[in-house]
């Protein structure tokens, strides 16, 4: 029996060190002596961010100052598309990456700011009320919500300290134009919330009934409900949408949020069109009468009450007359 060679085993790739796992990443670590960027774990290997945010919050904190970070401007950049870097933009503002704030210049106009904020803060407590008038470029200070005190929000060269970076999203001379707004133009009131919203609300909020993994926060459930209503009003029954929205879920549901607004918007029903009119009643509408049998000829004819034909009566009219004559 010729002798049983075993298989050598593989050469191990030249500059990438043995690695005492048995699977999983292994780190080939390169130094880099150019220019780069900080990014916590915290943000790297959060839980709840989809990849695209975390990729995009990267691609923020690595841009100098003032370099435009709005929709348009990613859209061109980046082959994601309006949407996806939307969704990914709206992900870093809630979990207080971002905070985009609507300021003033000097000259009167309207410009909003995005602050990239390198650690997380409460979005609760960083928001800046009203529209703060400086100059677009300069040095930007805000308000502390909280203490009530002033710092600068600049971070010298070199500072590794948390700071917030203002990264300025447009200028004076390139303004989106769905955030401009004559100075004197009142905000824009909240639409009136009927029967139809509250009915929307109390079906989102209920989702998690039929599924756990559609548990939405209170802002999901409200930005949604607006698409509930269009069902509504185009005659769906809540049951029906009960049904689009829980039936055939993904086994994998990272956003569930995500996945209830594209059927929302992609499943909406026509209008349904309206119920024919029932046909006009007329007064006095001649009936015909009911078919009656012929107590002589047994034939079947037409008349109000039972009796015989015509032709019975005629012949016993006839019968009857010849009789009387004879």
């Amino acid at each position: 029996m010729a002798e049983q060679k075993l298989s050598a085993a593989p050469r191990p790739i030249q500059g990438v060190r043995r690695s005492t796992t048995p699977s999983g990443v292994t780190h080939v670590r390169t130094y880099q002596s150019g220019q780069y960027v900080v990014v916590g774990n915290h943000l790297a290997q959060h839980r709840e961010l989809s990849l695209t945010a975390i990729g995009l919050a990267t691609h923020i904190f690595s841009v100098p100052e003032s370099t435009p970070v709005d929709i348009r401007s990613l859209t061109e950049r980046f082959p994601e598309g309006r949407d996806r870097i939307a969704f990914a933009l709206r992900e870093l503002e809630a979990h207080g990456y971002l905070r985009r704030v609507r300021e003033r210049t000097e000259d009167g106009q309207l410009v909003t700011r995005t602050y990239a904020h390198h650690a997380p803060v409460d979005v609760a407590s960083a928001g800046v009320t009203g529209i703060e008038r400086r100059p677009v470029g300069g040095r930007a200070r805000t308000r502390d919500a909280v203490a009530g005190t002033s710092r600068d929000e600049t971070a010298q060269e070199g500072d590794q300290a948390p700071c917030d970076v203002v990264v300025p999203s447009e200028t004076a001379a390139a303004v989106e134009p769905d955030v401009v707004a004559p100075p004197v133009e009142p905000p824009e009131a909240p639409a009136p919330r009927g029967p139809l919203h509250e009915k929307a609300v109390t079906l989102l909020a209920g989702l998690r009934r039929a599924d756990e993994r559609l548990t939405l926060s209170l802002r999901d459930v409200h930005r949604l409900a607006p698409a509930v209503v269009d069902w509504l009003e185009r005659g769906a029954a809540p049951a029906a949408v009960l049904r689009t929205l829980t039936l055939d879920l993904p086994v994998t549901m990272k956003h569930p949020a995500g996945v209830l607004a594209y059927r929302l918007r992609e499943l909406l029903p026509p209008p349904l069109p309206a119920a024919p009119e029932p046909p006009p009643v007329t007064a006095g509408v001649h009936r015909p009468h009911p078919f009656q049998e012929c107590d002589g000829c047994e034939r079947v004819f037409r008349a109000p009450e039972p009796g015989r034909c015509r032709d019975c009566r005629h012949d016993q009219g006839t019968g009857g007359g010849a009789a009387n004559a004879a």
